[in-house]
């Protein structure tokens, strides 16, 4: 028997009958499109992080061309995009049952053009406003509330048993965003890579050095890039006709008690690792002033996104709640790894043991990001069935249905929430060196959270009797 999986052939990309928990259907039908939706979805993903973050790669550049911006101004571009970004995606997380992934995803990867092209023209003049730059850099959030409906379209086409990894796969290459734009802007800016399209070069000073950048290029070069996938998004991807929901619908979540409880863990996940990436180049120029930020930045996000999918198929294998937990012992021990070797008084500190301890660091974000989003699906699945235990196979049929619109609207909301962790992060860095003189006021303020997060674990998810063990 033939599954009629396409609506007709005028709304062909329409999923009209999508049972990815049916074994044969998955095989035959299902696995191909979900692994297309999935890898569009990626690298639109990445060039979302990648605008996002390209603040902390400009602002390091900007004084050295003319500009004239004080330190606590620089941290505050580097930490805008990300308040911006975490307040769009409470919205973005409701859009695509909305307005269907395909749609949604289209609109939002080409809305990343707005601010790419208007960075790229106004660093070339030293006459722009901070003002300016601020209104850019608020509107580079676009990529950060784009990952909260990402997560949440591609919750829909994959099966229970196997949303860990691909959640996994298209968080993790998405966030590798951060570290491709904090390698290839110190490559793009260095040339005229555009020709005399993308206008003439800036004289960079670094004391008594001089040498010649195309900051535009920061900008310029995701142009393509947004273009092609925009194009992508619209001719591959699918909408699923059953995870259609009303914002009143998917509201239900906000009385949820575990909506809450994870977007309390994941902000110390996700929030740490967009945190960390986002205040990282700032935060070694200003603790290790010898050392060129751009040079090592980007390995942090780096290993942080690549282990993301790791730490979702961990938690598949050992058990989300496990996992979790005790990557918050290593993630107190990696801050007080970092805090010993920054530079203390007469001391001049250890970069590289520093960076080490920087580098356990965002390894820990990442599984702690993968095995966080393998708990949601979980838990609502867990809930859902035990409200309707006993009341027959179509009872039980609805409230798994109910389980994924839940899931994937706390999948968004809980990313929305910890991604204010791009904006407190390099904050909480500028305002503590401000007021104390260095970072480690806000370094014991992070591991004191990650404490509350391990008893928050182990209370409702990790010990013997915990209300739901996942």
């Amino acid at each position: 028997m033939t599954t009629k999986v396409l609506n007709s052939p005028v709304k062909s990309h329409v999923l009209q009958d999508w049972r990815p928990e049916d074994a044969q259907f998955w095989e035959q039908e299902g696995k191909r499109i979900a692994a297309r939706n999935l890898w569009i979805s990626i690298p639109a993903l990445l060039l979302a992080f990648a605008v996002w973050m390209v603040w902390s790669a400009v602002t390091v550049r900007l004084n050295g061309i003319g500009f004239q911006f004080s330190t606590n101004q620089l941290f505050w571009l580097a930490a805008l995009p990300g308040l911006s970004g975490a307040t769009l995606r409470i919205f973005y997380s409701f859009m695509v049952p909305i307005f269907g992934g395909r749609l949604w995803t289209t609109l939002s990867t080409a809305s990343l053009l707005i601010p790419a092209l208007w960075m790229g023209f106004a660093v070339q003049d030293t006459a722009t406003p901070y003002t300016t730059f601020v209104v850019i850099a608020l509107l580079c959030g676009f990529g950060g509330g784009n990952f909260a409906s990402s997560m949440a379209n591609i919750s829909f086409f994959y099966p229970k048993s196997q949303q860990g990894t691909a959640l996994g796969l298209n968080a993790g290459l998405g966030n590798l965003g951060v570290s491709v734009m904090q390698f290839l802007v110190p490559l793009a800016i260095t040339g005229g890579i555009f020709g005399g399209l993308a206008g003439d070069p800036q004289t960079f000073t670094k004391g008594e050095l001089h040498s010649q950048l195309w900051l535009q290029n920061a900008g310029f070069i995701w142009v393509p890039f947004i273009v092609l996938c925009t194009l992508a998004a619209w001719f591959g991807m699918n909408d699923v006709a059953s995870a259609r929901a009303s914002f009143r619908e998917q509201s239900v979540i906000f009385k949820r008690k575990h909506n809450w409880l994870m977007s309390w863990l994941y902000i110390a996940t996700f929030g740490s690792f967009i945190g960390y990436a986002a205040g990282f180049p700032m935060l070694i120029k200003t603790q290790f002033p010898g050392i060129d930020a751009l040079k090592y930045a980007f390995l942090g996000p780096l290993v942080g996104a690549l282990i993301r999918p790791v730490g979702g198929w961990l938690a598949d294998k050992l058990g989300g709640a496990r996992v979790t937990l005790w990557n918050f012992v290593v993630m107190i021990a990696a801050v007080f790894g970092v805090l010993y070797f920054l530079p203390s008084g007469t001391r001049g500190g250890d970069f590289y043991g520093f960076l080490a301890m920087f580098m356990l660091l965002f390894v820990t974000t990442g599984i702690g990001n993968g095995s966080t989003f393998r708990m949601i699906p979980i838990i609502f699945r867990t809930e859902r069935s035990r409200e309707v235990a006993g009341q027959g196979e179509a009872a039980l049929a609805q409230a798994l249905k109910d389980a994924g619109k839940e899931s994937a609207a706390v999948l968004g909301f809980s990313s929305a929430l910890a991604a204010y962790g791009a904006f407190y992060i390099p904050k909480a860095y500028g305002s503590s060196i401000e007021l104390t003189g260095g970072p480690e006021a806000a370094l014991y303020c992070f591991a004191a959270y990650y404490v509350s997060c391990i008893l928050v674990t182990w209370w409702w998810y990790a010990r013997k009797g915990a209300e739901v063990p996942c």
